[in-house]
This record gives C-alpha cells, sequence and structure tokens, in this order.
C-alpha cells in the first residue's frame, strides 16, 4: 500500500472518495480527497488471457482484486473509512460482460484486445453495393449523424463483441440478460444496478448522441446490429448517484452503508476529467494503450482517420479521441519477453525503479536511436488507420546497434506514432493542440515526456501525479455528482511538475524520421495483409 501525506490547508473539505482504476493489467483503488490528492493507493493484478484473436479476463478477478486493493488501503484506519463519503470506479473499455438476470456472468468477458467479432461486424456493416472503405453508404451515414462514430471493422469494440455472441455463441446470448461494459459490471457489483453511462455503452453504436445531454437508444440502429433490445441496460449519466453500496460491500469494507456509489466513466473520460477538461484543451494518455483526448462543444467525426468527438463524463461536451492500440504495452513486452523474465519482476505498478531503469538505459543513446526505427503496432492499429494487420518491427538494425538503442527506439516509435495521430487530431480541433498534458503511467518518465515534446513539436506538460489521473479524474466525477464541486472548478485543482520544450535542433532530424515511419508503414501494409489474413481468407 502506497499512502500521502495529506498537504492540503487546514480547513479543506475532510470527505475522502473510493476511487476504482481498473485497467486491464489489474485494479487500482485510491482514497482521494475531493482537491485530487491521493491519500493511499494499492494495487492487484488481473490476469489477461490471450490467444490468437482472443483476449479475455474474469469478471470475478475483477471484484476480487478491486476487494483486496479496496481492503488493504481502508484496512485498520477507522478515521479514513469515515471520511468516505463515495465510490466512483474508471475501468478500461471495451470490455463485454454477459450477465444473466442474477447478475452473473456467463462465462470471460471479452476485453478491448478481442477481435473475434471481426467478421460479425463486417458483415452487419456492408452494403449491398458499391462500399466506403468496407461500410455501406447508407449504414455508415446513419452511424455517423446519429453516434459520431461507427463499429470497428476490427471487431474489438462493444458492438462487435456482442454481434460475435449473436453470431457465434447462440446459447450464451439467449442466456444474456444484459449487456455490460467493465464499468457497467462494477457497478452492479456495488449497487445491484443494471446499468451503462453515457460513455460506456458508446461503443455498442446503438445510441442517439445528438444531444450532450440526452443520449439515448436508437431503434434503427439496434436493428442494425441484430441485438434484442431488452439486453441493453438503462443509460444514466456519470455524474448520477446510482445508490447506497449494497449491504455485503459496505460491510466487507468497513464502509458507512449511506456511502453512494457515483456512476463514474470508462478510463478515457475519467482521464480526460483528470487531466483537463476546458474546452480544446488536449492531453495524452500513456498507458497500456495510448491516446489524445479533448473536450469540444460539437459532435463531429473524421471517417477517413477514426477520429471522433463522442459523449463523455462532462455533462454538455464531447470528447473528440484518438486512440493508439498500444504504447506501454510496447515496454512491458520488451521488459517481460525479451530483457527479463517475468518471474523476476513484480507489478509494474508497485515497482516502477524497473522503469526507471529502463528510461536511464535510453537516454544514453543519442536521438534517433543510431538510425533505429521501431513501428509499435504489436496489435494492428485503430488510428490514423483502422488497421489490426499491421504488426510491430524494428528497422534498419545492424550490428552497431546495442539493446540501449532498441530501447530508445520503442520510445521513439511510440512517439512518431503519436505525431501521426496528431496531425489529424489538431485538424478535427480546428487549431493547433498547443500544450500537451500528459499522463498515465508512462508521463511519469522524464525521459519519455521529452522525446514526446522532441518528435511531435508541442510542449509537454506532466502534472505532478501523473499515473494516478484516472483515479483523480474518478474523484472530480464523484465531487460532481455529490454536488461538492463543479467542473469549471477543476482547472485550479491540477498541479503541474514540469512543462518539457521541444528542442528546436532535433526538429528536422524527426521530421525527416517521421516521414520514414510513415513510408514504413505504407510500403509494409501490404506484406501484413498476407501475412496476418485470417486462415482461408483472401489477403
Amino acid at each position: 500500500m502506497h499512502r500521502s501525506p495529506d498537504t492540503g490547508p487546514a480547513g479543506v473539505d475532510a470527505r475522502l472518495v473510493l476511487a476504482v482504476d481498473l485497467g486491464t493489467s489489474g485494479c487500482k483503488c485510491a482514497l482521494v480527497s475531493l482537491d485530487g490528492t491521493v491519500q493511499a493507493w494499492a494495487f492487484r493484478a488481473v490476469k489477461l488471457h490471450v490467444q490468437g484473436a482472443l483476449a479475455e479476463q474474469e469478471p470475478q478477478d475483477w471484484w476480487t482484486a478491486f476487494l483486496e486493493s479496496a481492503g488493504e488501503i481502508l484496512a485498520g484506519d477507522a478515521g479514513l473509512r469515515g471520511r468516505v463519503v463515495a465510490v466512483c470506479c474508471s475501468t478500461q473499455t471495451e470490455g463485454t460482460v454477459c450477465a444473466d438476470r442474477h447478475g452473473q456472468p456467463l462465462g470471460r468477458a471479452l476485453t478491448w484486445l478481442d477481435s473475434r467479432g471481426a467478421a460479425a461486424m463486417a458483415r452487419r456493416v456492408r452494403g449491398r453495393g458499391p462500399n466506403i472503405e468496407g461500410y455501406g453508404p447508407l449504414k455508415l451515414w446513419r452511424w455517423l449523424r446519429l453516434t459520431g462514430g461507427a463499429p470497428s471493422l476490427s471487431g474489438r469494440d462493444s458492438a462487435g463483441h456482442m454481434a460475435y455472441i449473436r453470431d457465434h455463441e447462440p446459447e450464451r446470448y439467449e442466456r444474456t440478460h444484459k449487456f455490460l461494459n467493465v464499468l457497467d459490471y462494477l457497478n452492479l457489483r456495488l449497487t445491484g444496478r443494471f446499468c451503462a453511462t453515457q460513455d460506456s455503452i458508446l461503443t455498442a453504436w446503438v445510441t442517439d448522441n445528438r444531444d450532450a445531454h440526452q443520449v439515448r437508444y436508437d431503434a434503427g440502429l439496434i436493428r442494425l446490429l441484430g441485438i434484442d433490445a431488452s439486453k441493453l441496460p438503462e443509460i444514466v449519466r456519470s455524474t448520477d448517484i446510482l445508490g447506497p453500496v449494497l449491504p455485503d460491500v459496505a460491510q466487507a469494507l468497513g464502509l458507512d452503508p449511506k456511502t453512494v456509489v457515483v456512476a463514474g466513466a470508462v478510463d478515457n473520460s475519467a482521464v480526460a476529467v483528470g487531466a483537463a477538461v476546458g474546452d480544446f484543451e488536449t492531453h495524452l494518455y500513456l498507458g497500456t494503450s495510448s491516446w489524445l483526448g479533448a473536450h469540444v462543444p460539437f459532435m463531429k467525426t473524421d471517417v477517413r482517420h477514426k477520429i471522433a468527438a463522442v459523449p463523455c463524463a462532462v455533462d454538455g461536451r464531447y470528447l473528440a479521441m484518438a486512440l493508439q492500440s498500444t504504447a506501454g504495452a510496447n515496454l512491458s513486452f520488451l521488459r517481460d519477453r525479451i530483457l527479463y523474465h517475468p518471474d523476476e519482476l513484480a507489478s509494474d505498478e508497485e515497482h516502477p525503479a524497473v522503469y526507471e531503469m529502463l528510461n536511464k538505459i535510453a537516454a544514453r543513446v543519442p536521438p534517433g536511436a543510431r538510425g533505429l526505427i521501431y513501428t509499435p503496432w504489436l496489435l494492428g492499429e485503430r488510428t490514423p488507420v483502422d488497421d489490426p494487420r499491421l504488426r510491430a518491427g524494428l528497422l534498419n538494425m545492424s550490428l552497431e546497434h546495442s539493446r540501449e538503442d532498441i530501447f530508445r527506439a520503442f520510445l521513439e516509435g511510440v512517439a512518431l506514432n503519436t505525431r501521426w495521430m496528431l496531425e489529424p487530431f489538431a485538424r478535427l480541433l480546428g487549431r493547433d493542440a498547443g500544450t500537451i498534458t500528459a499522463v498515465g503511467g508512462g508521463a511519469q518518465s522524464d525521459v519519455w515526456c521529452q522525446i514526446m515534446a522532441d518528435v511531435t513539436g508541442q510542449p509537454i506538460r506532466q502534472l505532478m501525479s501523473p499515473i494516478q489521473a484516472n483515479a483523480i479524474g474518478a474523484t472530480f466525477i464523484a465531487g460532481v455528482g455529490i454536488g461538492a464541486l463543479r467542473f469549471a472548478d477543476l482547472g485550479y485543482l491540477r498541479q503541474a511538475r514540469r512543462t518539457y520544450e521541444p528542442t528546436s535542433a532535433l526538429r528536422r532530424l524527426y521530421g525527416d524520421k517521421f516521414e520514414t515511419f510513415k513510408e514504413v508503414r505504407t510500403r509494409l501494409a501490404p506484406l501484413y495483409h498476407r501475412l496476418n489474413a485470417p486462415q482461408g481468407a483472401a489477403a
């Protein structure tokens, strides 16, 4: 367990939020004051089951990790427990749980990495005549007009998961009472309510999102997906109070039975609240995956580059998002599969010193990694191209290169991919992204923040507790939900540790490397398509 001193001035609001951050790697629970100060936190890992296109997790493992991590920070301190007034969750998105009428999961959950629904979605999105990038024109127009986006051809979103269950597991489909996202499942276990937030239901692509204040289901979109409407949960706002925690949960954790549960948000929405709420203020999340985000006052979509401004946790606003499939996952892969054996290391959350050491290694290598180029597409890519067949690779390696060069190339590769996303993202915003707030585990690295600034050409602002952005965002959402905060207040509560300015002398070096990076994708994409085509499918 990790504890931080209460640095707030005397007389500040003493109430605490039990903030839950459930990501792909595991569950972190934190006790956070309403000003965003993290008082204590603990982490428990959760196993990911991966085999080919399958990527699943056990919902019970999520719940066990929550109880253990929450129990650790609450145990033995009645004073802290007594100050907790709300529980609020932030979770990985696009995970799908099939829950029966009693709330029991029917098998493992399909995570955001599970692409088995690709074929099922392809059948649903195609039209009878000419198609636009695989979509029937009329279907695509309807999705874009109503939702601001469209189902992913990768099959990795909620729509793809539900389509897969409907087509390939009919018995589980029939037994399913409600399809729930990861956030929805935790809220069910906390309160007994079957519900979804405006952002957790988003990638089912069955809602009319044109009024940011009132997201609602659309019968025509539900028919396109081919799902029984009764299997979809009611929609609530992120700041809605769902009710008190269930008695057994309160008893297990030693919480006051009157402690309320605020609906919360999926990770990208919660991070956005923790990082930057003002219109057009851009943030970069560097975790297992990565994204660029900014709140905007309009719903807008860039179909070609797979960027959309869609419903989020902030009422009346949309969140513009550009998603990168793998960011920190590349570093975990390098660490666990190449440099070390997994048994030699504890979790990233508990031992950040491992990454500090790797950052020191990267810092010894000159910018540009001595010509080595890394493409970070371990699981394909989503933005600015939605291509699940792309793969990672090291190019231009010679006997002169060392593992130090390789690690720096990994950091630069993710940064180059971020710059690739940033070009269409800025066009969607209609302005330069300006200073970008970096959050997530990767934003703890001074070396990576400087590389991001140098490669993208944008100043990078590092917050004081970047790894806690999800928990802090969930806390702010809870604060708004219980009436203690307003979204307009949040800009005054964030504290920056440092701003990294781009190094002007490296502009040409990284400009040339960026053009090479894009050329590599153009030239190798046909080869990857042939190598990674589904068995029996045409290349």
